[in-house]
């Protein structure tokens, strides 16, 4: 997701405020029965896919409609297999076409179809981890002689809960994923959210998007009346690339924020389903960790958490050979494989690589607090300059920008690391 999108996003999370809490609402009363909230979720969806996305709207209907149809017409083994390669390829087609626009044509995409690609990518994540769910047998669907025999109000009637997760409006534009087995009980359950409890959470969650907005308004200040990366000298290269770093931190954390809000004020947020295990709720951003860890590896699981699990999930658990460098791969392949995604992932799995390496070598060797205190705070500032770096290949992601990184003097920071992951791998294969 580019973090320019990231703004007009925020304006349509926030005109869906009203309708979650209604819906948080409307699920205390009896009348409101669970065929009701489905529709209510996926009429919400709709009308907020059309609002955000106008006809390109119709680029997400599509593969969601083709979902569940596969659903209901594949055995449970088959459903992830065929859901995931039409998913990806339909995603795929449609981020070639953002190619197109920006590298063939030369003109600015339209900012309703970045958008749309970016609630392509959540409704990936939606898809695969229902798909997984119906391969594990965590969620149950139809045998397919009963599908054959039910009539066409009845498949309506089955299909309502899957077209309604995966197009509901609290997770269409943005949010931590959410489970077909937390959104079900969340569903056909009562609220669990009291008004004072609801009231204090939300309001703790606007003082926080209140306060990144304000640190984000002053950054912004600085970075645009200081030097460009074209126009910097040496060391100011470095305060330039982690200020602007910073700035997007600050963009995604807010964005988050929010999008954790209107999940919360829907019913669906960490209050709710305490006890449902691995399906429990797990909020994108964990702020303090993300800027106090002095492990690039702690970072990447902390970093956009719901997404790290799922990648863990889908790509990880299940790759047999190479699963870190297979994880990132797909990372790119699912953010658009633009030249500095491509570049960037590939940098942020070889960093990782040299983190276990180097931190396992330091913990065997280091003994006393004093030096350990200046390890750690050595690890941290090149951590977070080598994270800066990351991040500015990953968003500006054009060849010619790429080439402005990598020629700058911020490159030492990813090479200090390259070259211990060689030595260390070495000294280690020596060992074994």
């Amino acid at each position: 997701m580019d973090w320019l999108q990231l703004h007009p996003l925020s304006l349509y999370q926030g005109a869906a405020f009203p309708f979650a809490l209604l819906f948080n609402y409307l699920c205390t009363m009896d009348s409101f029965s669970t065929q009701s909230r489905y529709v209510f979720l996926l009429a919400g969806g709709h009308l907020l896919a059309l609002a955000a996305l106008g006809s390109y709207a119709v680029l997400v209907f599509i593969p969601a409609f083709c979902t569940v149809v596969l659903i209901h017409s594949l055995r449970p083994q088959e459903v992830h297999r065929c859901t995931f390669f039409f998913q990806m390829t339909w995603q795929t087609l449609c981020h070639l076409g953002l190619h197109y626009t920006e590298y063939y044509l030369q003109e600015p995409p339209s900012m309703r179809y970045c958008i749309t690609l970016s609630s392509l990518m959540l409704l990936t994540q939606r898809v695969t981890s229902l798909s997984l769910d119906i391969g594990e047998g965590k969620v149950e669907a139809a045998s397919r002689g009963i599908r054959m025999r039910s009539s066409l109000s009845e498949h309506l009637r089955e299909a309502l809960p899957y077209f309604s997760y995966l197009l509901f409006f609290p997770g269409l534009l943005g949010g931590p994923l959410c489970s077909f087995k937390r959104f079900q009980a969340r569903v056909e359950g009562s609220s669990s959210l009291g008004p004072r409890h609801s009231f204090r959470a939300l309001s703790w969650r606007g003082v926080q998007i209140l306060g990144l907005e304000y640190l984000k308004a002053a950054l912004r200040q600085v970075v645009s009346a200081g030097a460009g990366l074209r126009d910097c000298q040496q060391l100011e290269c470095i305060y330039v690339m982690w200020s602007t770093a910073s700035l997007f931190k600050l963009t995604y954390y807010s964005h988050w924020v929010l999008d954790d809000s209107l999940l919360h004020a829907a019913g669906f947020g960490s209050e709710f389903g305490r006890g449902l295990g691995e399906e429990a709720y797990v909020p994108d951003t964990d702020i303090w960790t993300l800027e106090t860890t002095h492990r690039i590896s702690l970072f990447t699981r902390k970093w956009n958490q719901s997404t790290a699990r799922w990648l863990r999930r889908v790509i990880f658990q299940r790759s047999r050979a190479w699963p870190l460098l297979q994880t990132f791969a797909f990372s790119a392949w699912w953010h658009g494989l633009h030249p500095g995604q491509v570049f960037g992932f590939f940098c942020w799995a070889m960093m990782v690589e040299a983190d276990y390496l180097i931190h396992t070598f330091a913990n065997m060797f280091i003994r006393s607090w004093p030096v350990r205190l200046l390890y750690r705070t050595v690890t941290w500032a090149h951590t977070q300059l080598i994270i800066a770096y990351i991040m500015l290949a990953v968003e500006f992601r054009s060849p010619s920008f790429l080439w402005l990184l990598c020629n700058s003097s911020n490159s030492v920071f990813p090479v200090v690391y390259l070259v211990l992951l060689f030595l260390l791998a070495r000294r280690k294969h020596r060992c074994n």
